[in-house]
C-alpha cells in the first residue's frame, strides 16, 4: 500500500514527477532543486523520482526536453585522445543539434533564456555544473598541462561560447554561409581552435 497521499507508480506519476520539477526548476534554478522537493511537489515518495530517473541531470534534460544528456555526451568526449579533444567536442556539439528536432529545440531553449531570467538562469546552472565542469575535469584527467596564471574554467568557458554562437548563427539566425556548412567543414575550423582552449601548446622558452 502506497503512503497516504502519495501517488502510486505508473505513466501519470512520471508525468506529475516532470511537471513538479518544471515548478521547482523555474522557482529554485538547477542548483537549488532537489529531487526530494521534487517528489514533496509531486505528492510521491521519493524512491520514485530515483525509480524513474537516475538524478537530477536526467530530470533536468527530461524537463527541458534535450535532444541528449550531456553527461553521456561529456563520456564520448573523455573517451578522446588528449590530441582530438577539440574536434571531439564540436563534433559531439553538432552531432546532438543538428538533426531536425535537435535544430527546434535549440532555438526553442535560447529562445526562452533570451525572455525568462528564471529559465535562463536554470540553463547557465546546469550547463556550468553538468556540462563545463564536467569537461574541465575531463580535460584534467587527460594531463594536459594548465598554463601558470590561465583558469582552465575560462578557458573552457570560452569554448563553449565559441560552440553556442555557432549553434545561434546555425539554427537560429541562420546565417548562410554557417547554416549551409557540413558538419565536417566546421568541425575542421572549430576543432584547432577548441583544441588551443582545451589544450593550450606549452609555452615557448
Amino acid at each position: 500500500m502506497s503512503p497516504r497521499g502519495r501517488r502510486p507508480g505508473g505513466e501519470d506519476t512520471r508525468s506529475a514527477i516532470v511537471a513538479a520539477a518544471r515548478t521547482e526548476f523555474a522557482q529554485r534554478g538547477y542548483d537549488g532543486t532537489s529531487l526530494r522537493a521534487v517528489a514533496r511537489e509531486a505528492g510521491v515518495d521519493p524512491k520514485l523520482v530515483h525509480h524513474y530517473f537516475d538524478g537530477k541531470s536526467e530530470l533536468f534534460v527530461e524537463v527541458m526536453a534535450f535532444p541528449a544528456n550531456p553527461a553521456v555526451l561529456v563520456e564520448r568526449i573523455a573517451a578522446a585522445p588528449r590530441s582530438e579533444l577539440g574536434p571531439t567536442l564540436a563534433r559531439v556539439f553538432l552531432a546532438v543539434w543538428d538533426s531536425p528536432e535537435g535544430r527546434e529545440r535549440f532555438a526553442a531553449m535560447f529562445a526562452a533564456a533570451a525572455a525568462h531570467e528564471e529559465h535562463a538562469r536554470m540553463v547557465r546552472e546546469f550547463v556550468g555544473r553538468e556540462v563545463l565542469h564536467r569537461v574541465v575535469e575531463t580535460v584534467r584527467a587527460s594531463g594536459a598541462p594548465e598554463p601558470a596564471g590561465e583558469s582552465l574554467e575560462v578557458r573552457v568557458a570560452l569554448g563553449a561560447a565559441q560552440l553556442i554562437g555557432t549553434g545561434l548563427l546555425r539554427y537560429v539566425v541562420k546565417v548562410p554561409a554557417v547554416a549551409d556548412a557540413s558538419v565536417e567543414e566546421l568541425v575542421a575550423i572549430l576543432g584547432p581552435s577548441l583544441q588551443h582552449h582545451l589544450v593550450p601548446p606549452p609555452l615557448s622558452d
